[in-house]
């Protein structure tokens, strides 16, 4: 049995998919990215589910692709299972965080990248190789980056293939937080927890809208859905009656 995989743990409302591959600082090999939406595609219609943590075991995140499934990867070029995996996590319907320690490089730059959040412990080192090794990166993830961190930063980093400390990647837009490794859990679970405590809807609602994959009519919806669900009315009378709010709208199962 192979040491690497995707492991999957659920506390609360609180979803963790783990990357596990000791054996070469937790690259993702084709079953692993194989795996990633199949798991995504269980964990997004569990409307106990309200966000979703990836972090990699052990001291890093994720060190790429497996080298040994490169030529796989290339023959399918965008249409790789790398990419069909990063697809599918950014369009995941719910909160995602990428908990970074150590490396985050190519292929796990493209899954943090992926994520709605990225919060970094003070060792993690971050980059996009491609350049390094006579590759090209896939069309949406060069475009996700450039979204991210701008133009410019996007090719620093394409064009020279460093990798950047987490203060960098911070000051670049790279990550959202930096703190001490022996506090990165206790962030990501109160970022999370908060995250938990809003309403689906507001949530579900702005990262469709941030992302731009809203258009007229679905923000019509949501608007409806505000009315219909009854979740503004709760959340005025939980600020009246200085309460937490209890937040009932579930999202649609259905893809």
């Amino acid at each position: 049995m192979s040491d690497a995989e995707l492991t999957v743990a659920v506390a609360g409302p609180v979803a963790t998919v783990v990357i596990r591959n000791p054996a070469r600082r937790n690259a993702m090999t084709v079953a692993m990215w194989r795996q990633l939406p199949e798991l995504l595609d269980r964990l997004e219609p569990d409307p106990d589910v309200r966000a979703l943590v990836l972090t990699g075991a052990g001291d890093a995140f994720c060190a790429g692709a497996d080298l040994g499934d490169l030529a796989e990867l290339l023959d399918a070029g965008d249409a790789s299972i790398a990419v069909a995996a990063e697809e599918r996590l950014a369009a995941f319907a719910k909160p995602t965080i990428a908990a970074i320690r150590g490396a985050c490089v190519g292929g796990g730059a493209q899954l943090a990248v992926a994520c709605d959040l990225r919060i970094a412990s003070d060792d993690a080192r971050l980059g996009v190789p491609p350049a390094r090794l006579g590759l090209v990166y896939p069309a949406l993830t060069t475009r996700r980056l450039a979204r991210l961190v701008g133009p410019s930063a996007a090719k620093h980093l394409l064009f020279t293939a460093e990798l950047i400390d987490a203060e960098r990647a911070l000051r670049i837009g790279l990550v959202d937080e930096v703190l001490p490794g022996d506090r990165l859990a206790e962030r990501v679970d109160d970022l999370t927890a908060t995250i938990a405590q809003r309403s689906p809807l507001s949530v579900a609602a702005a990262k469709e809208i941030v992302d731009d994959r809203a258009g007229p009519a679905r923000i019509a919806w949501w608007h409806r859905k505000v009315v219909d669900s009854g979740e503004a009315r709760e959340g005025v009378a939980a600020i009246a009656e200085r309460r937490t709010p209890r937040f009932a709208w579930r999202a649609p199962t259905e893809r």
